[in-house]
């Protein structure tokens, strides 16, 4: 009887216990609700294989994509006084900045690195939408600007990756200072005669989309992301007009002259490489081809011996 209490016994009742899965294992696509296993979706830049649909990234994983290798240089940013009115709604803005940080590991919604795409040096600002939308406030704003001062000091391309829901209201009025902070620097860039790119993703929206998104020297944006000012259903009540399908999303966009490529996550390094290469005149690299080697000829002399001898 003991082998059955204690083996038997436990081996049955663990068929109707619940096994713990974890709930990230399986993602579903948003766009077509197809079950995507986690690692095939990282394997591929979290881009659904069969929809195509690109799903938000952190601001790391973006930076581990796009540099070579995978290496990089955090670019260290100023700091900010953290909640300068005191704001609170139904929580405290200071809490809601602990959190935000313990969720994403960052500091703030921007992110700036430096590396190398292809060999050439790049200083990159990411911004993480999972930073509190990746709104814009003074240390976002702050970090754009240091990351445009870089770029400038160190005379390299500049690339934004936007993706926000527009000014940080918890910050108000020093919120929307950053919107023309942000575009004087940006004219730093162009006095300097550097290249200023902007890879539009999903969602850039607001006040982001007001000021620096859209003052690039090229705009890029990846397939499908959402990209405008006003929401559709704010533009619809106030025209009182139906919108047509597709609108603000990237290909119309594109197809009515708001932004000059879409293009593929996984297609945007070698996009943006060939891009500052010729904004910076960069002598193109073109392979080596190895000269054939000569074909090797028989003496003149032993040709003639080797005929006459089959004449004869």
């Amino acid at each position: 009887m003991n082998w059955i209490n204690n083996v038997v016994r436990p081996k049955i009742r663990s068929f109707w216990e619940k096994r713990d899965v974890p709930e990230n294992l399986w993602i579903k696509c948003p766009e077509t609700g197809e079950m995507v296993f986690h690692r095939d979706l990282e394997a591929n830049q979290w881009v659904v294989p069969n929809s195509n649909f690109h799903m938000r990234i952190t601001a790391k994983k973006r930076l581990e994509y796009f540099f070579d290798e995978g290496a990089y240089t955090k670019v260290a940013t100023p700091e900010v006084y953290q909640d300068p009115l005191k704001f609170r709604d139904q929580k405290r803005y200071v809490d809601r900045l602990k959190d935000a940080k313990a969720k994403t590991e960052l500091d703030d919604s921007v992110l700036v690195a430096k590396g190398k795409v292809h060999g050439d040096e790049l200083t990159v600002a990411v911004q993480d939408f999972a930073f509190m939308a990746g709104s814009l406030g003074m240390a976002a704003g702050e970090a754009i600007i240091k990351g445009m001062e870089t770029a400038v000091e160190d005379r390299t391309p500049f690339v934004m990756f936007a993706a926000s829901g527009g000014a940080r209201m918890q910050e108000g009025i020093l919120s929307l200072m950053q919107m023309p902070r942000t575009t004087l620097a940006v004219q730093m860039l162009r006095e300097a005669n550097l290249p200023y790119i902007v890879v539009l993703t999903n969602p850039t929206t607001g006040g982001v989309t007001a000021s620096y998104a859209m003052l690039g020297d090229i705009h890029l944006a990846e397939p499908g992301a959402l990209i405008g000012f006003a929401g559709q259903r704010v533009i619809e009540q106030t025209i009182r007009e139906k919108l047509p399908e597709g609108f603000q999303r990237s290909e119309y966009l594109l197809d009515h002259g708001m932004v000059d490529m879409v293009v593929h996550r996984h297609a945007l390094r070698d996009t943006i490489s060939n891009l500052c290469g010729i904004l910076m005149k960069r002598d193109p690299s073109l392979p080596k081809l190895e000269a054939p080697e000569p074909a090797k000829t028989e003496p003149a002399e032993a040709v003639n011996e080797e005929t006459e001898t089959s004449n004869a």
